[in-house]
């Protein structure tokens, strides 16, 4: 079987493509199990400080290959049963990104439609060409995003905007997406600039990385209190750590800082220690 999802890493930058440019990245069962495991893979990879995330060809993800899917009673078990776990396996494709420790650019151009759009928000950051277009367009086939926008979304765009996008599949450009909350920056070369910002990134320390998206992703949604306690609680991990010493070195030296491997592989290992 050949891959949908291609995988390079270079100086701790994992460059990963959506690989199918005949039907504009559109998500077959393989790709859905591709994503799934790379994101797997990406998360335990200590060695990974940064992630860029594109789509081959002239298109991010035209969203579902519908032609691909078969709706048998195997297909629809999820729905009729329910899920043993969390994300399922149609969420997993973009909602795992989420729980890769390193930061995840996603770069956009093209159509950016239905479930591409919601791998696109598992993403920590978007970069998106202005002529870009974006959809949440699962109404147009009478259903409701399933694929993990109700966690994203939420912490991206004001309630009756994510309404709006999901009662209407209405499509907006690159410009109005970033105007709405839905991409991060506006680029005339998306995949260039992410790969930019990745290597700003993967300079810094790993360790206080990783804590920083870990600290956001576990407090954004809780009270005050909490929030500041587990502030304090990552902050230990990292504050007079090797890894900060080497940060401070490398500044006062006016050199690359040499960092080893971040310390832990998912945020759940985090929260043990």
């Amino acid at each position: 079987m050949s891959s949908t999802v291609s995988v390079t890493i270079n100086e701790h930058i994992a460059d990963v493509r959506l690989n199918r440019p005949d039907k504009l990245n559109a998500i077959n069962p393989a790709m859905f199990e591709q994503l799934a495991e790379v994101a797997k893979q990406l998360a335990v990879n200590r060695e990974v400080r940064a992630v860029v995330l594109s789509g081959e060809g002239r298109a991010f993800c035209a969203g579902l290959d519908l032609a691909s899917l078969e709706m048998n009673e195997e297909f629809l078990a999820p729905f009729r049963e329910g899920s043993s776990s969390y994300p399922n396996r149609f969420q997993a494709p973009a909602y795992l990104w989420k729980q890769i420790p390193a930061p995840v650019i996603c770069a956009l151009h093209g159509a950016t439609f239905g479930g591409g759009l919601q791998i696109a928000l598992g993403a920590d950051i978007r970069i998106a060409h202005a002529d870009s277009k974006l959809s949440l367009m699962e109404i147009k086939w009478g259903i409701i995003p399933d694929m993990s926008a109700s966690q994203t979304l939420r912490d991206l765009v004001r309630l009756d905007v994510a309404k709006r996008l999901t009662f209407t599949g209405e499509i907006v450009s690159g410009r109005e997406a970033v105007e709405l909350g839905l991409a991060t920056q506006l680029s005339d070369n998306p995949y260039q600039d992410a790969m930019t910002l990745a290597r700003t990134i993967a300079a810094n320390n790993p360790q206080a990385i990783a804590l920083a998206k870990a600290l956001y992703e576990q407090s954004w949604h809780g009270d005050s209190a909490a929030g500041l306690q587990l502030e304090e609680t990552l902050q230990s991990h990292v504050i007079g750590s090797s890894s900060q010493a080497e940060a401070i070195s490398s500044q006062m030296e006016k050199r690359a800082a040499q960092f080893a491997a971040r310390q832990f592989t998912s945020f759940d290992e985090l929260a043990k220690n």
